[in-house]
């Protein structure tokens, strides 16, 4: 996939769009590649979703199960892929800027 072009910047991505500076990423980018992806403005509880990956990440090197995200929200999954069509994986960890998940097809 090409690199996304941001203001300034070019951000590199891998074959299916996931950043791959974890460092590269900023709340505007995320809001731009939201855009991109057809969504509207994130709402308060996709912020949750997206700041909780980055620091969960940040502290474990790798994308949260599942359960854990909705407990840590404290969103169900049903509203997660409300707020990220593309599901936790490719819509909110693209979003939030973290690689690729391990078994995400």
């Amino acid at each position: 996939m090409a690199p996304i072009r941001f203001r300034d910047t070019v951000v590199e991505t891998d074959q299916d769009g996931f950043i791959q500076d974890f460092d590269a990423w900023s709340e505007e980018l995320a809001q731009y590649m939201a855009t991109a992806a057809g969504m509207d403005v994130l709402t308060p509880d996709a912020w949750r979703v997206l700041l909780f990956l980055r620091e969960y990440y940040r502290e474990n090197e790798l994308a949260p199960p599942i359960r854990v995200l909705c407990r840590e929200t404290g969103l169900t999954l049903k509203t997660i892929y409300q707020l990220f069509p593309g599901g936790p994986a490719r819509g909110a960890c693209k979003i939030a800027g973290l690689p690729k998940p391990t078994g995400c097809a």
